[in-house]
Formats: C-alpha cells, structure tokens, sequence
C-alpha cells in the first residue's frame, strides 16, 4: 500500500496564489508510482477542500467553479486522526472519512501557514509532516525575532530598528529621529512577518520614510527598518535536511528590475505567465569567486542550524560590494517552488526532492516518539493532588 501525501496549500495570505503555484509544481513531481497525493487547498476565507482537480492551475482561473466540482473537508484536532472527513454528512449514518493521510506537506507561503499556525494545528493531531515545526517557523517568518536570534548567535546581519504600529502613531517624531540617527537614509521598510516582497520599500528620506512605514503597517501590527546596502548583491541558498544533518545547495543571483526584488521579478519573470520561483531571472550558479561560495554556503547553514529548522529552506543573503561584508537577509522556511530549482542544479531531481521530504518527516515522527511527553502514572488515583489543592493558601 502507497503512502498518501496529503498537500496542503493555498490559505489566508497574501501570498495565496504563489502557494497554488509552489503546490501544484511539487505534486506534479511526486513519484505516484511510489505515492498517492491528497490535495488539500485552503481558501482565501479559511475552508479545505480536497478534488484531483486542484493539483492543475490551470483550474484555478474560476475559483468558484473549480471549488463547486471538489468536497469540502475537515480535520478533527484529535491526536491520531488523520483522516479528513467531509462537511456535508447523509441524512442517517455518519459520515466516512473522504481521505487518510499517512504525511503532511505543508506548501503555505506567508501569514497563517507559514509562521507556525498551521504547523501547530499538524502538531496537534500528530501527523508526521515536512518542514520546520512551529517555534521554528514563527522565529524564521518574523523577521525581528529572527535577526535577533541571529545576532545573539554570531550570524551578520544588517544594523536594524524595529516598532509597533501603535508605537508609530504615538511616538512618530522619536521613532523618525532614532532611524535617522542610528541608520541613516537610505533605508528599508518591511513588514516582520510577510514574505514575496509584499509590503517592503525603499526610503531615502523622511518623506518616503512615512510613505513606506505607512504602507507597511497596513500588513502587519510590527515594523522593522533595516540601514540598506546601497552596492548589494543579493544571493539565495538552499538548505535541506534537520538542524543536525543538513546540506547547502548551490547558488543563485535573482535579477530584479529595479532596486528591490519585487513580487514581479520573483513570480511573474517579466510575463503574464506566473510559474513561481523558477520563473524569475537568476544566475545559476551565482558568479562568485569560491571563498565567498563558501561562507554564503556556511552561513546559510548557520542560519538553518541556529533556528532549528526542518525540511527544506531558502536562505537569502546580501553581499556589501563595497567592503566584500555578507549579511544573512532573510529566511524562507517553505520557498518558492520550494527551491527545486536550486537542487535540480545541484544534482536532485524535483522527485527526489519530494522523497527526501517524506523521509525526514517520518524520520522526525520516529525520533519524537522517543521522547517522554507524560506520564502513565495517575496520581489523583493514588490519593495524591488533593492534599496540595488543601494546602493552598486563601
């Protein structure tokens, strides 16, 4: 009997549809002759449906229509279901599960699927699943929490300063000054916790400054500005294994059309025709001399290590042309196309990429079962408990 691979996709983000375009790529490229696939997409409001029909994106062009053709589905958060059961039940009996998953892939890029919520819900039912768990998913996806683990950690990153949206409108006037002093223009504006360059601007000076926090605080409750290399390269990594045992792929340059990578250069690769990550203009492998390979390589590791991910990850790097300095930017726990791009160039086939998955997630339900997360011991049975509740001072 194959293992079914449930892939979940889609979700309440900004970056819904390039999570459609990531999933749809990597169920394409799943061995079938040694695996079922179960799609499951997540709409924009938050409901799971599952149909042979959303593995095409093709279908995507009238949502609506494709989503009247599928059956809308639930998980129970018990530990040890793994089915999914559909909503609409027969008038007598119950109803039987649509689906039993035997491994997860989440494939959600951003907000509510990337950051550890999903995650969470996986954790919960105690299905085994790809990626990095949720304390390493949070701590990649918001970008203040990473860079200060990364710092404490030794791992260069840029100088940077982070607030609230309510700070922003109570402290407008100390924030701007503080930038101003501690950074210095030019500067750049993100959101903590969104990824696809959603969000993200450049500010060279106190007008645009306002104009791209502004804009920022419309997607997340946390700022954070970064003093911006103005000579910068900007190199990706990819990173597949545990935090114990691990690889690097080799490296990319993107190519952006301005001075940001934007959301056009990443997904649309100059055309209308969006393909995901492996549409946008790059250099593979980067033209780097080989010392500097190395250390993006190492840091890439580090960063992959320090967080504790699992799975596999994009670490995007930015190179100083003008002192030769490398800071790590940014972590992608679930990357675009999930960056089989990067390891086809390295020497792993798109499929092979999906079994090394599904290995490493089985591999990390194994050796969690090793671990004491109770006790069988009942001690209110042995009389014990009810003492200490007494003993409780009023």
């Amino acid at each position: 009997m194959k293992t079914n691979i449930g892939v979940f996709f889609g979700g309440r983000s900004t970056e819904h549809e390039i999570s459609v375009i990531s999933a749809c790529q990597a169920m394409a490229a799943i061995d079938r002759d040694r695996y079922d696939v179960t799609p499951v997409y997540i709409t924009k409001q938050g409901r799971f449906y599952t149909s042979p029909e959303l593995t095409e994106v093709k279908n995507y062009r009238d949502v609506p229509a494709l989503l009247s053709r599928c059956t809308e589905v639930y998980m129970r958060p018990v530990y040890g279901d793994y089915n999914l059961y559909p909503v609409k039940t027969p008038f007598f009996g119950s109803a039987r599960p649509v689906s039993t998953l035997d491994v997860a892939i989440p494939v959600l890029h951003g907000s509510n699927g990337e950051d550890g919520i999903f995650e969470g819900v996986l954790e919960t039912i105690g299905i085994p699943y790809a990626g990095c768990d949720t304390l390493s998913s949070a701590n990649g996806m918001d970008k203040i929490t990473m860079k200060m683990i990364l710092r404490s950690e030794g791992v260069p990153v840029v100088p940077y300063l982070w607030f609230t949206d309510k700070q922003w409108f109570g402290r407008r006037d100390e924030l701007i000054e503080r930038i101003e002093q501690e950074l210095g223009y030019p500067v750049i504006v993100k959101p903590a916790n969104l990824g696809s360059s959603v969000g993200i601007g450049r500010a060279a000076d106190r007008s645009q400054l306002i104009e791209r926090i502004e804009d920022a605080e419309r997607y997340s409750t946390r700022i954070i500005v970064e003093h911006m290399v103005e000579q910068l390269q900007e190199i990706n990594c990819s990173v597949l294994g545990d935090a114990d045992d691990y690889r690097m792929s080799v490296l990319e340059e993107p190519i952006k059309s301005g001075e940001i990578l934007s959301y056009e250069d990443k997904y649309m690769g100059g055309s209308k025709g969006a393909k995901g990550m492996q549409a946008s203009e790059k250099r593979i492998p980067a033209d780097l001399p080989d010392d500097v390979t190395k250390r993006i390589q190492f840091l890439a590791g580090e960063t992959f290590r320090v967080l504790g991910c699992h799975g596999v990850s994009r670490v995007d790097v930015i190179v100083d042309r003008a002192d030769g300095q490398i800071y790590v930017n940014e972590i992608n726990t679930i990357p675009g196309s999930l960056s089989f791009y990067l390891w086809e160039a390295t020497g792993l086939k798109f499929a092979d990429l999906m079994d090394t998955l599904v290995k490493l997630a089985l591999k990390r339900k194994r050796e969690a079962g090793q671990k004491t997360v109770s006790y069988d011991q009942n001690i209110f049975a042995m009389g014990g408990g009810v003492k200490g509740v007494k003993g409780i001072k009023k």
